[in-house]
């Protein structure tokens, strides 16, 4: 057969060959690199915004970082005291003459009382003006020869003259605007002169308060008799009012010379000082019969009493003596079963170089002035125990000096008849490294606490802001929630990961994940309505479950073990664990329907009581358990998620040697896959700590939000997050609360921060370590 020959086929150059390897034509070459280019392009792009979101996070963070600082150091700042211009006023033809100085809230006004002489001095205007009301004097006979001021009153004055009359002396502010701006009017009433004592005699000393319904006053007469007089004033039906004085004599009560005075802002309490360096305390509940309740030896090397003043709150006492020493006194109670309190010397202030002449309390808080013979001043603060000012002016000794209402200035007369005034920037007196972190002695204690009480119903309350127990109160619910999310997270993405079925596992899995999503409110709102509750009905049998639960499923498995091959080997590989299902279910219903049984076996009938008296615990509804299983229950999801990736990213060939080694599944695990995966393990413990520290939705609405330090796990707590949540509201812009929380937050973003950077330097050395594996 003949095979005719093949005709070869002309192929024309510049064309592609049909077949196969032929060469790319211009076009499809510029198409392959137009390609390249908006890959290149479209990767470059999305690189510029990762970085760009990379570092906009970073810079969030600082900023963030930045913001908390700036609004937290204020706190820490040193008070500072601002010299204003002084003022010379008209001298006085009698030198000598007792003096009070005051001033108006808005430091605009002015008024110097020397003898029965008013000045008031206008600050407001650029040059000070000085004008006398009434032009004649407030006394219209005799000469004053004591001076007292009645704090927490306003402006209350009284004047004590040598024929032994008190004539109370009312100043009052009144103000009145003009559009944008204010003015400030004084006006004085004089009130009706009273007899210190059955006979007449000049007043040495005198304390004075006053009340809506009484006056009361202690005067010392020239004779060293301390008369107690108390007029009471009572309105009568038909328009009428009746006036009712009675007069006592504490004299007997007194050894030694008196040589200072003082009367709570209630007039319940007074306080006498002597030359010996003793106190006498009345109690003047009864003014028809008041009490010496006790005498203290105030000043240790017998030195004498020269200033005395009462706290706003009249609970502390501060005693200053002619050796400059500044003591605050308070009441302590000798045992907690009883009431009886004793005066207790708590803080120890600095002390002046000479006596101590003149006491001035603040209106606004624990704080107060002192002043010595030479004409120093300090500025003290009685809960912080500090020494805030020191402040000579140079110009002699003061005969009177006073805190302004708002405790922004001081204003002080001197001996040679000038006015001294002085703005004070003093926001935060209360604030110490102390105050916040270490037990500090309160008003009202046996000893020093750690006490978180922002508020109260009183405004002469001392504010309490120890952050220790909130730090506490943070680490009791993150350990609580960790002890039972962290067994049960690790140990459900161990049986996943290893040995459960790869069907189930693809439908376990992500239902646990979708639990993560769940919002916190809701977490807390079920456990502090529902949960809450249904533990408290059902403690016992809970309690039961604890004990009956772990010895079920073990004899469940151990039963299981023992059926015979064929039964078990009809169950698919994996699902094991399933079967445990209906014991866990069983045990359930059993121990709650067996409530009141558990109850009377372990509790004797009231598990309350038992807790009580047995281990000295008191049962609360809203507790650390509550807190634990509703908080646990919002971080096992991350810490499973996380630590069963980490677990199943183990790689598949080192798992199949171990177990072509002869390896069982348990040892490959131990020996194996938790060490390979430990560093992810870790990270997911500390991703799920991190989440428990700043929880607060769960924590605000699940415990009582008492700031205690206890960790008993059946009462409540408050942690960092959940009291910037409460507190954030009342507090005002700026002031002592509002920094202190913002001081919180800063604590948590440091923990935060601190806490992530030493995981991931601990994960890194395992990761470093292991990775041979």
């Amino acid at each position: 057969m003949n095979v005719p020959p093949l005709t070869p086929v002309p192929v024309l150059q510049g064309e592609p060959s049909p077949g196969r390897g032929s060469i790319p034509t211009p076009a499809l070459v510029g198409g392959l690199f137009s390609r390249r280019q908006i890959r290149s392009i479209t990767d470059g792009f999305t690189r510029l915004v990762i970085k760009t979101g990379g570092i906009s996070i970073i810079l969030c963070i600082l900023g963030m970082c930045v913001f908390l600082v700036k609004e937290v150091i204020p706190l820490f700042l040193p008070p500072q005291a601002t010299p204003v211009e002084s003022i010379t006023l008209s001298p006085l033809e009698r030198p000598a003459t007792p003096a009070l100085a005051g001033i108006d809230e808005h430091q605009e006004l002015a008024y110097v009382l020397r003898g029965d002489l008013l000045d008031f001095v206008f600050l407001a205007e650029e040059t000070s003006a000085i004008s006398r009301i009434p032009q004649q004097g407030l006394l219209p006979g005799g000469s004053v020869t004591a001076l007292a001021r009645a704090f927490g009153k306003g402006h209350s004055l009284a004047m004590g003259t040598d024929d032994g009359r008190v004539i109370p002396v009312a100043i009052d502010f009144v103000q009145d605007f003009q559009g944008d701006e204010r003015s400030i009017t004084p006006s004085v009433t004089v009130g009706t002169p009273i007899l210190a004592a059955p006979s007449p005699q000049a007043i040495s000393r005198l304390a004075y308060q006053s009340t809506d319904s009484e006056v009361r006053y202690a005067a010392l007469l020239r004779d060293q008799h301390l008369w107690l007089n108390t007029v009471r004033t009572v309105s009568r039906p038909d328009g009428t009012v009746s006036a009712s004085t009675a007069q006592v004599d504490l004299t007997p009560d007194i050894s030694g010379r008196v040589t200072a005075v003082a009367l709570a802002s209630r007039a319940e309490l007074l306080a006498v000082g002597t030359e010996e360096g003793q106190v006498y305390h009345f109690d003047l509940r009864d003014e028809t019969k008041p009490v010496l309740t006790e005498t203290t030896q105030s000043s240790e090397r017998g030195q004498a009493i020269t200033a005395l003043a009462y706290l706003m709150g009249d609970r502390s006492l501060v005693v200053g003596d002619a050796a400059g020493q500044v003591v605050v006194w308070m009441p302590v109670r000798e045992h907690a079963a009883t009431n009886v309190t004793h005066m207790t010397p708590i803080h120890r202030l600095a002390s002046h170089q000479n006596a101590v002449t003149d006491i001035t309390i603040s209106q606004r808080d624990k704080g107060f002035i002192t002043t010595d013979s030479t004409g120093e001043i300090r500025l003290h603060h009685s809960t912080s125990e500090q020494t805030l000012l020191t402040l000579t002016p140079q110009q002699g000794a003061f005969r009177n000096t006073y805190f302004s209402p708002k405790a922004d200035g001081l204003v002080s007369v001197t001996e040679h008849d000038r006015l001294i005034r002085y703005h004070i920037a003093n926001p935060y007196p209360e604030i110490t490294l102390a105050t916040l972190f270490f037990p500090v002695m309160y008003e009202g204690y046996e000893r020093p606490e750690l006490v978180w009480q922002s508020s109260s119903g009183s405004d002469d309350f001392e504010a309490k802001f120890s952050l220790t127990p909130l730090i506490f109160g943070t680490i009791k619910g993150t350990v609580y929630a960790v002890l039972l999310a962290v067994p049960l997270a690790v140990l459900a993405a161990i049986y996943t990961s290893m040995f459960m079925h790869p069907d189930y596992r693809a439908k376990i899995k992500p239902t646990i994940e979708i639990m993560a999503a769940l919002p916190t409110v809701v977490l807390g709102f079920l456990a502090g309505l529902w949960f809450a509750p249904v533990l408290e009905r059902n403690f016992p049998a809970m309690t039961g479950m604890v004990l009956v639960t772990p010895f079920a499923i073990a004899l469940s498995a151990g039963l299981f073990l023992v059926l015979p091959a064929s039964l078990r080997h009809r169950i698919r590989p994996g699902v094991e664990a399933l079967l445990m299902m209906p014991v866990i279910i069983a045990v359930v219903w059993g121990c709650l329907e067996t409530n009141a049984w558990w109850d009377a076996l372990l509790f004797d009938g009231h598990y309350k009581s038992w807790l009580e008296k047995t281990l000295g615990l008191n049962y609360d509804q809203r507790n650390a358990i509550v807190v634990g299983v509703a908080m646990g229950f919002a971080i096992i999801p991350i810490i499973y998620s996380i630590s069963e990736e980490a677990l199943t990213n183990v790689p598949k060939n080192l798992i199949a040697g171990s177990l072509a080694l002869g390896a069982t599944r348990w040892q490959t695990l131990l020996y194996l896959v938790l060490i390979s995966a430990s560093p992810g393990i870790f990270s997911a413990l500390m991703i799920g700590i991190g989440r428990a520290v700043g929880e607060t939705m769960i924590v605000l609405m699940a415990t009582g939000n008492t700031p205690i330090m206890d960790w008993s796990l059946f009462n409540g707590f408050r942690t960092l997050s959940a009291n910037i949540a409460v507190e954030i509201p009342e507090a005002p812009h700026g002031g002592t609360l509002y920094r202190t929380l913002f001081l919180a937050g800063l604590l948590l973003f440091v923990a935060t921060f601190l806490l992530n950077t030493i995981a991931e330097l601990i994960r890194q050395r395992l990761r470093e370590k292991y990775s041979q594996f």
